[in-house]
């Protein structure tokens, strides 16, 4: 039998979905019809008589009924949502970063949910495990602390999860980096090509790929242009401000016992030479100095600072196309590394060594 739907049963069901936004269930009402039968119809896996599909367009269109394309997406096994773990979105780095995923995402018609970390692990395994939710379909992941294995076994577990800038270890997932070695390298070069052998590293943890990379490849360039003679200090800590105003109370309180510092990250730079300013140390006369990422408005400071450029936009774009790009149905996925090119942007904090006796200590040290 013909189920008839009256002018009354269409006003109730118009005037319950004025109170609130409608839903699959107020249009199948309306209708006359089962939920089932309007979802199907409306995922297109459904024929119906031209009568019935009529009542069902008219109820849509007289309850202004807007699909949840969130919810059909998801009923799909997909949200077309990529979530970004980042450390901190207020570092100039990151924030760069989340700028350049957003705009690859939205050219390829994808959201992205950013979520940061503070860099507490509780926070990363907890949005890493969106995941097996199915709140999105895969991570770009940055950290910035070592894992202690936590991490990686978790990575291993989801899948779908791209590592960017900083390793996690054990994790079997496609890793993207810049090239730290090649980085510190070039600022080597420069440095001892401006006749510095005594050169003051400020890195961050220990354990980070980024900062041991980065000062093996100072280590390197020091030693092909001056062999036993270069001294090379390092002072281990944080990539921040903070840590790198310690650092330059650290190396006043020395005695100033490098003619050269090679900041290995903007935020320590910018720590770096707030303090010496505030000692009245000038750059790059009494104190030479090099960042790393050239995000900031380094060219802004005054001398403007010599850094080593990583190419960050390029960096989120690839991120992306390695999370789309990837086989995840392979059991193991690829863990290739790919590195991205750096470069050195030579501008006025680099200055021979005001006092050539520095460079000649033949002892060669690491703190």
């Amino acid at each position: 039998m013909t189920y008839m739907v009256n002018r009354f049963t269409k006003a109730v069901y118009k005037a319950m979905a004025n109170e609130r936004v409608t839903s699959l269930k107020d249009v199948a009402g309306a209708a006359g019809v089962s939920v089932t039968t309007v979802s199907r119809l409306l995922n297109g896996s459904l024929e119906l008589p031209h009568e019935t599909k009529k009542r069902i367009e008219d109820a849509i269109r007289d309850l202004n009924y807007q699909p949840n394309p969130h919810a059909r997406r998801l009923s799909r096994g997909r949200s077309d949502t990529i979530g970004l773990v980042v450390p901190d979105i207020a570092n100039p780095f990151f924030a760069t970063l989340v700028a350049a995923v957003e705009e690859e995402a939205d050219r390829r018609g994808l959201a992205v949910s950013l979520y940061a970390t503070l860099n507490r692990s509780g926070r990363e395994v907890a949005y890493l495990q969106l995941i097996e939710r199915n709140h999105v379909d895969g991570l770009i992941f940055v950290t910035n602390h070592p894992d202690d294995g936590q991490l990686g076994a978790l990575i291993n577990r989801t899948g779908k999860v791209v590592v960017v800038d900083e390793d996690v270890p054990d994790a079997l997932a496609p890793k993207l980096f810049c090239d730290n070695d090649r980085g510190g390298y070039l600022a080597g070069m420069h440095l001892a090509e401006m006749g510095h052998r005594r050169v003051l590293f400020i890195g961050g943890p220990e354990r980070m790929i980024s900062a041991q990379r980065r000062f093996q490849g100072l280590e390197r360039a020091m030693d092909e242009l001056w062999g036993a003679d270069a001294v090379l200090l390092n002072y281990k800590g944080e990539y921040t401000v903070a840590f790198g105003r310690d650092a330059a109370k650290r190396f006043i309180a020395e005695g100033m016992p490098a003619s050269a510092i090679f900041a290995s990250s903007d935020e320590i730079a910018i720590g770096l030479i707030e303090v010496l300013r505030s000692q009245g140390i000038s750059i790059p006369q009494e104190v030479s100095v090099v960042g790393f990422d050239d995000v900031g408005p380094l060219h802004l400071f005054a001398p403007p600072l010599t850094a080593i450029r990583q190419p960050v936009r390029q960096i989120g774009q690839r991120a992306l196309s390695l999370l789309l790009e990837t086989n995840w149905q392979e059991r193991t996925p690829s863990t290739v590394e790919e590195l991205l090119p750096v470069e050195i942007v030579v501008r006025n904090s680099v200055a021979p060594p005001a006092n050539p006796k520095t460079a000649m200590d033949k002892k060669r040290t690491r703190g």
